[in-house]
């Protein structure tokens, strides 16, 4: 494909917005800094941004059916990883990073990724996950990566798996009553993840959900980062610090742990006021229901399961930062997609952002106009 014809085909939707997103997460990460006194970290962020947009266009170079064919291999790799966390030193109380020199390499985000990609393989062809039995597969698959994340412990990172395995097995074509059965087969398992997986802290954070109050003096222990949130969100008030002023001198009044990572919307909130955070949340509708759309108009399966998937999972994920930062989820330590501080987070995003891009660059027996719907094959004999 010559660079006139990539750029006439590139969705130029999931560029922008991409881009916008991670202009708007380095204005939030600097008011963190000024605000949290606790050393710099826009200037490394710019370091990050300056690697993923490139990361992002050089994964819409190469075809993306040829990642099909080592979907497994590269599954199984990140599991080797999700174990590895295990035989490093535990960092803030959890092993999710493995220590690379310049950078610490998280295999939850590679894990995610090259889940979506399994299940896209495996759902691809089959015609069983039109019976219950056949879905107990993708739900294993899934399940695995989740139950080891959920041991680092990233409660968060473990959730994200759900969304991403009921959207795909939706678009591949499963009946909605097997879903639904799909799903209480999860919620069975809750007790035992409950009793045998999570520890006291992700416990806490979970009941600390139905016991917040606002107003007063900020709580101790959990209720603390979900108070000191919406006060520091409510704080920017219709236009923000950065146009109305600050509207306390109070610096105790905003401080927010986490606030660069999970709670960077905060700083948005604070710094642009609501109209710098239903931007974000515009930027982030367009840019999943232009994916989407991208999903609709592909014919080829793995393409087709694999977009669902991206979608899902970085909807999914933008979901449980947000509801999490107004108190309508538990605060489990997701970040926000490309606007979070965080290597590993931002270059995975943008890979996952590029494999979308990809499958919509491609005309013909990667995408046509026709409407997206399940089709009956017959059974083999």
């Amino acid at each position: 494909m010559t660079s006139t014809e990539w750029c006439r085909r590139v969705p130029w939707t999931l560029v922008l917005c991409p881009a916008a997103l991670m202009l708007l997460g380095l204005s939030g990460i600097s008011r963190g800094d000024n605000l949290s006194q606790a050393g710099e970290l826009f200037s490394r962020q710019v370091v990050w941004v300056a690697l993923a947009i490139p990361v992002m266009l050089l994964s819409t170079l190469v075809p993306y059916r040829v990642f099909r064919r080592h979907c497994y291999l590269w599954f199984g790799l990140s599991l080797v990883g999700l174990l590895l966390v295990y035989f490093f030193p535990a960092k803030w109380g959890a092993r999710r990073w493995i220590p690379l020199g310049i950078m610490n390499f998280q295999p939850s985000e590679l894990a995610k990724l090259t889940c979506i990609m399994a299940l896209a393989r495996y759902l691809m062809w089959r015609e069983n996950y039109r019976r219950f039995s056949g879905l107990l597969v993708p739900f294993v698959l899934t399940l695995i990566p989740l139950v080891l994340i959920l041991k680092e412990p990233d409660l968060g990172t473990a959730l994200l798996f759900i969304p991403a395995l009921g959207g795909m097995l939706f678009a591949a074509g499963a009946r909605p009553r097997h879903l639904v059965l799909v799903g209480l087969l999860g919620v069975m398992t809750f007790p035992v993840l409950w009793m045998g997986v999570m520890n006291a802290e992700q416990k806490s954070r979970i009941t600390t959900l139905f016991m917040q109050r606002d107003g007063g003096t900020a709580p101790r222990g959990d209720g603390y980062h979900l108070h000191q949130s919406k006060q520091v969100l409510a704080l920017g008030g219709i236009w923000g610090s950065q146009l109305a002023g600050v509207a306390l001198d109070d610096p105790l009044a905003y401080h927010l742990p986490a606030c660069r990572t999970d709670f960077v919307l905060c700083m948005l909130g604070e710094r642009w006021g609501v109209w710098g955070s239903l931007l974000v949340l515009l930027l982030y509708t367009v840019l999943f229901a232009r994916g989407l759309l991208v999903a609709a108009a592909t014919r080829e399966p793995f393409g087709r399961l694999l977009a669902v998937g991206i979608v899902a999972l970085l909807a999914g994920q933008t979901i449980v930062n947000a509801g999490m930062t107004v108190g309508l989820m538990p605060v489990t330590g997701v970040t926000l997609p490309l606007l979070s501080y965080g290597g590993s987070s931002l270059l995975f995003t943008a890979v996952a952002l590029g494999l979308l891009i990809n499958i919509g660059l491609r005309p013909g027996y990667e995408m046509t106009g026709e409407p997206f719907r399940f089709v009956d094959r017959p059974h083999s004999t």
